[in-house]
């Protein structure tokens, strides 16, 4: 709680009361001078560029544009390649230096500051993408390597900058709406860029590589999406709809947020008990990527499907990220309901994928250029389509429930970056574990990784009970925010002036 400096009424920049966009009969606290605070008025609602829906925005669509298309390209299976060894040992490096860099990175986050962890995790995505361009014409593994190693370090910072924004920016009870925003948008880079690939390949029936135009159309988009980083503002200029601020070190150093690292396991000792849950949430990528739409469908029909999953992926965050602030249910209660829609859909989605897998194996659908696989017009294709499709739904549903179970923790922006970090580097240890297992030269069969995939989400689901159960609470005191920083209430209150507003401001 803190004081009104006006009429010094108590004040709590996390209440609900403070949690919905402006209409045009609000009172609008004071701004600071400058284009960035300029209103802007959409229909009934106001807003103005450094407001966290913008920013938010802004975010969604870096990610859009470089995550997107990353997505894109390894939802086809092979990164785009008729084999998938490149891509595997590509993506071995990846995951391996994102999971070192991720785990820190919001460190380096905190103290670069957001717009230049976004643009540099970008380029990184531009890199990648011309490695497989190169790699299709002159079979070059160490630039694929090195790009993939690259993108590890690269996303590290991208993902830990992303993920501050999307959980500390939001007032508490409007956090489900804006992970749900993020992540529609984000997936709708992943379908259309899908559709690039689909386009261009509608007419291919065999199993071979993506066109050459869909590699250099992805450098395009993921290049304009590191581009446009640079025009999000700084999160000490952002400022809330009810005029709070969010929660940052004012004055940070290379030191503070090293030992902040650390300073997060003294504070917060049950993070770790999530960590399998963020360990499996990208485990399962390989295998529906790898196993189940290379090495079961043919080109066109992966391009499908991949454009089937990213769609879903925005049903599921829509459905789950607005159920997630339904404010007439206590936000306790919510968190419950969320572990037990996770834990029965794992059993059921994964249950339908138990009864595909029995169909096939690595030895009647292998990897060669001469097998016929499955196409959109075959007789049955309508159920595994299906399946694909839920499995995209999956993972919204789990990407977003995880994402609001770290921000009903706290409302802290450098302890979120710190949460962010921890969630995308264990990530991508448990996938370039995964990466690699399907890449030896005489991998595992596809129902054990399968079996690995659904008893690592079940398993975690359990171990993370006792965080939901007893971590979240309905709302977390501004006291217990400004732990983690060397700010005061003074900083982030807002300053309610009923009496000086700007004209502009009226209406």
């Amino acid at each position: 709680m803190a004081l009104n400096e006006k009429d010094g009424t108590a004040h709590d920049i996390s209440s609900p009361a403070h949690s919905t966009e402006l209409t045009h009969g609000d009172v609008v606290p004071p701004r600071p001078q400058g284009w960035i605070y300029k209103t802007i008025s959409i229909g009934p609602f106001r807003t103005w560029y450094a407001s966290p829906a913008v920013q938010l925005l802004l975010v969604a669509f870096v990610c859009f544009l470089c995550p997107g298309m990353f997505n894109a390209l390894g939802g086809m299976g092979g990164t785009g390649l008729q084999n998938a060894q490149a891509g595997d040992d590509a993506n071995t490096a990846l995951y391996s230096t994102f999971a070192v860099v991720g785990f820190a990175a919001g460190t380096f986050t905190n103290r670069l500051g957001i717009k230049v962890a976004l643009s540099f995790g970008g380029l990184g995505y531009t890199i990648y993408v011309a490695s497989f361009l190169c790699f299709k014409h002159t079979s070059n593994f160490g630039f694929s390597i090195f790009a993939g190693a690259l993108l590890g370090v690269c996303a590290g910072l991208l993902w830990s900058a992303q993920g501050a924004i999307m959980m500390s920016y939001p007032p508490e009870s409007m956090k489900g709406r804006y992970i749900s925003w993020f992540w529609m948008i984000f997936n709708l880079g992943g379908v259309v860029g899908s559709l690039i690939p689909l386009g261009q390949n509608i007419h291919t029936t065999s199993n071979s590589s993506v066109s050459d135009g869909t590699y250099i159309g992805f450098i395009i988009l993921t290049f304009i999406g590191a581009v446009l980083a640079f025009t999000l503002v700084d999160g000490k200029k952002v400022i809330r709809h009810d005029g709070s601020r969010v929660i940052l070190m004012k004055n940070p150093s290379w030191w503070s947020e090293i030992s902040g690292l650390w300073e997060v396991f003294l504070t917060d000792p049950y993070i770790v008990l999530l960590f399998p849950m963020f360990f499996a949430s990208n485990w399962f990528y390989t295998y529906q990527f790898n196993d189940v739409n290379l090495a079961y469908f043919n080109t066109r029909t992966r391009a499908l499907n991949n454009t089937l999953y990213w769609s879903s992926q925005i049903f599921g965050a829509v459905i789950f990220g607005y159920a997630l602030d339904v404010q007439s249910i206590r936000r306790t209660t919510r968190a419950k309901f969320a572990w037990a829609a996770l834990f029965t859909l794992t059993f059921a989605i994964w249950g339908g994928g138990y009864a595909f897998q029995t169909r096939y194996t690595r030895s009647t659908y292998p990897e060669k250029d001469s097998v016929v696989k499955e196409d959109w017009t075959t007789s049955g294709y309508v159920g595994p389509m299906f399946l694909y499709m839920f499995y995209g739904f999956y993972d919204a549903a789990w990407q977003t429930c995880v994402y609001w179970f770290m921000g009903s923790l706290t409302n802290n922006g450098r302890k979120l970056a710190n949460f962010a970090g921890f969630y995308k580097g264990i990530q991508s240890a448990g996938a370039a574990v995964m990466w690699r297992i399907d890449g030896l030269d005489n991998p595992p069969a596809y129902m054990s990784l399968f079996a690995s995939c659904w008893a690592l989400l079940g398993g975690s689901l359990i171990l993370a009970l006792p965080v939901i159960l007893l971590r979240v609470r309905d709302h977390v005191p501004l006291e217990d925010d400004l732990k983690f920083t060397d700010e005061t209430a003074a900083d982030v209150v807002p300053k309610i002036d009923t009496e000086g507003r700007d004209e502009e401001e009226k209406v």
